[in-house]
């Protein structure tokens, strides 16, 4: 069973792409936004499991071998909790126990006992838990080669782990940073999500006045926007305080192609 995030990746032509209206900034304002939008659509695969030693013994312990959804790079442990409740704990639970279960002392850790921060994006969990381990493989491990009556073949990497294997533990442990915040109590994981805004926006632009500057309506629209993962709704708030490439010169004669200047990477706007 998996989740269904509605996908509305939009092709170059939807966005505006090769159409002549507005010259330079019109492709280049298309581009950045079928960026954003591929960005925003990505998703890594989890497969949860549920600690079967904190299992009551009248528990279904077959139904919580494991669970399999579909998450946004961009979203939360947290986030998925609700889901994991309806499908997997009250599956395995009893009626009685399940009523009974408090999302706010569950955690995760990942299938090599290193416990797994739920304030973090996922996809950025993904890449270390994943990505990193399988980079330390091809390190460890070099890539391999055959030779057949067609000659050499291709070289082999290892392979990544995937999906990402996390364990739910739904008894507490100690620490309460490495617990989740509970699904109820998802201000916990807003508040956390604007702090890190705002250690982007001063590493960016050397100050928080942008995220700061927003209305407290705004704050809330671009944080539900994530949540309920409605690309639009953020990024007409998030487009205040992320800067926009701005479009390089058209090159004026063939000449141009070889000017280093041409090349670089286009300044971003900074007002």
């Amino acid at each position: 069973m998996s989740s269904a995030y509605p996908s509305r990746i939009a092709s170059p032509a939807m966005q505006g792409l090769g159409s002549g209206a507005g010259g330079n900034n019109s492709v280049t304002s298309a581009t950045t936004t079928l960026f954003r939008r591929l960005i925003w659509e990505g998703s890594v695969p989890l497969e949860i499991r549920i600690d079967q030693k904190e299992l009551p013994a009248d528990s279904d312990r077959g139904l919580g071998e494991s669970y399999y959804l579909q998450v946004p790079r961009i979203s939360y442990l947290p986030l998925i909790v609700p889901e994991l409740k309806q499908y997997l704990i009250e599956l395995v639970l009893s009626e009685r126990e399940a009523a009974n279960v408090k999302e706010d002392v569950w955690w995760f850790e990942d299938e090599y006992g290193t416990v797994v921060k739920w304030n973090w994006p996922v996809g950025l969990l993904y890449d270390i838990y994943v990505t990193s381990k399988t980079v330390s493989l091809a390190a460890n491990y070099p890539p391999t080669s055959t030779s057949t009556s067609m000659g050499p073949q291709p070289s082999i990497h290892p392979q990544p782990t995937v999906p990402l294997r996390l364990t739910l533990h739904l008894a507490p442990m100690g620490g309460s940073d490495k617990q989740l915040p509970g699904s109820a109590n998802t201000e916990v994981l807003k508040q956390s999500f604007m702090s890190q805004l705002k250690e982007a926006d001063f590493l960016r632009w050397g100050s928080t006045k942008r995220v700061t500057g927003l209305r407290k309506a705004e704050q809330d629209g671009m944080w539900d926007a994530l949540r309920d993962h409605n690309f639009e709704e953020f990024w007409r708030v998030a487009s205040k305080i992320t800067p926009s490439p701005v479009a390089p010169p058209m090159p004026t004669s063939p000449s141009s192609f070889h000017n280093p200047a041409f090349h670089s990477r286009p300044p971003s706007t900074d007002p």
